[in-house]
């Protein structure tokens, strides 16, 4: 045994963690060296301090008030005009890049690798990552400059997210405007608070969160490639979206108009037990309130138009100034643990797949960062345009709901380009992000090449 294994064992024992070295002494000598760097990296008494406080928020009625919001479907034909003709300005300019969080696999959709190269089943065989990729490539190709594409992956796939867009070529982007980073990470702990072995010489590592995306990029240098190409607005939003509208002019219109910290896109509820976040003030400050969090008697509360009073759905699709981010990145936001089912090494070696929740996952949200500015600029969008998320194989949030969202929505914009009704009945089609990015530039000329390509 050498110095460091001493150590580390006194570091980890004064924690109650030791047995994270239990195989030690059968590891090869690269197992060994490979364990310790991952110990290095763990802080006991911050895991300590999060297993003993673990909390379950509790909301009363005075906690929380309703939050003002712009509806865009009220703005004007010359509000929306404005509104696009600055976002467009700060896009020609380099103001905006875009960020996307893509860490997670499509193992609950039956697919192997990352979700973000996963093909909902579009005609084309094109995956969430390319559609992304292609309206991006469509706005820099109108601004007449890259928007930088800021990617945050995990350790579970980063490598396979990298390869995946050298195979692809980058989708047409520059390499050098695509920035890979990958994000934090916490080990798992059991119900006594102690940390899970993955293997002999490896700890159960987990992501620790969306709201670790700006340390995260500070840590990977992606902060500071932000700051190199003097951007102002980051586009962030989840890679499991198939109708998200990557650095969507009108709204970052809407934000630099406001100029608050923060802005961030909602939907109206669709029902009063929807589980979804609702976006609210909670003691005077802008919040996200989880749904479970949201008591009975203010879940259906009305306005006297009959909405929900507390109806703003919370959509992670959000634009941060980067001055905020670079002052709040290293700011401590709460963690939220996570009773989840976790794969692990029991005390003889051997693998155990538990059949139900056995370790905590701990997670800092995104939203948490909404608190620290006084106010923000929250725009309510259409649903069936804007939000086609993919989580379930089946039924709700699957696949095939997002699949029919995305083709309803084409279909709309044909028929508002001047498409017969009658030549769109039973069929489904698809219209590039490339071709058009929001139901523009569908001219006669475009509209006939479309559908002689994809009828005849």
């Amino acid at each position: 045994m050498d110095s460091r294994y001493d150590e580390l064992y006194k570091r980890a024992k004064a924690y109650g963690q030791e047995h994270v070295l239990k195989f030690y002494p059968s590891l090869s000598k690269t197992s060994k060296s490979k364990l310790l760097d991952q110990m290095e990296q763990l802080d006991f008494a911050e895991l300590h301090e999060l297993f003993h406080h673990m909390r379950q928020p509790l909301l009363g009625s005075y906690d929380i008030s309703p939050m003002e919001a712009y509806d865009s479907e009220d703005y004007s034909a010359e509000e929306r005009r404005q509104f696009a003709h600055t976002g467009w300005d700060q896009l020609r300019q380099g103001k905006v890049a875009a960020l996307v969080v893509a860490g997670g696999q499509g193992s609950r959709l039956g697919h192997e690798g990352p979700k973000g190269t996963y093909n909902i089943g579009l005609q084309s065989g094109k995956s969430l990552f390319q559609l992304q990729a292609e309206r991006l490539y469509n706005l820099s190709r109108r601004a007449g400059r890259t928007i930088p594409w800021y990617i945050m992956t995990s350790p579970e796939n980063h490598q396979e997210t990298v390869r995946y867009f050298q195979a692809s070529e980058y989708f047409g982007y520059a390499p050098d405007d695509i920035f890979f980073f990958q994000q934090n990470v916490l080990p798992a702990l059991d119900s006594l608070g102690r940390v899970l072995l993955s293997a002999k010489d490896e700890i159960g590592l987990t992501p620790s969160g969306n709201g670790d995306v700006f340390a995260s990029m500070k840590q990977s240098g992606a902060l500071d490639d932000l700051k190199r190409r003097r951007v102002e607005w980051l586009f962030y939003y989840n890679v499991d979206n198939a109708l998200i509208r990557v650095a969507d002019p009108l709204f970052v219109g809407v934000a630099a108009h406001h100029n608050h910290p923060i802005a961030t896109k909602v939907v109206e509820k669709a029902y009063p037990e929807e589980k979804v976040g609702i976006l609210c003030l909670k003691g005077g400050r802008p919040a996200v309130v989880e749904y479970i969090d949201v008591p009975k008697e203010l879940m259906y509360e009305t306005d006297s138009s009959g909405q929900l009073t507390y109806g703003l759905g919370n959509l992670s699709i959000h634009l941060f100034r980067t001055d905020f981010i670079e002052r709040y990145a290293d700011t401590h936001i709460p963690y939220h643990a996570a009773n989840k089912t976790v794969k692990y090494i029991d005390d003889q070696g051997h693998t155990v797949q538990p059949a139900s929740p056995n370790a905590f996952k701990f997670e800092k949200f995104i939203f948490d960062f909404f608190p620290l500015t006084e106010r923000m600029t929250v725009l309510k969008v259409r649903r069936d345009e804007e939000f086609a998320p993919v989580k379930n194989k089946e039924c709700k949030d699957s696949p095939a709901t997002a699949r029919r969202l995305v083709q309803d929505l084409y279909k709309r914009w044909l028929l508002e380009a001047g498409a017969a009704p009658s030549l769109l009945e039973s069929r489904d089609i698809e219209i590039s992000p490339l071709i058009s990015y929001a139901g523009e530039g569908l001219t006669p000329e475009v509209l006939k090449v479309l559908l002689d390509t994809q009828f005849n």
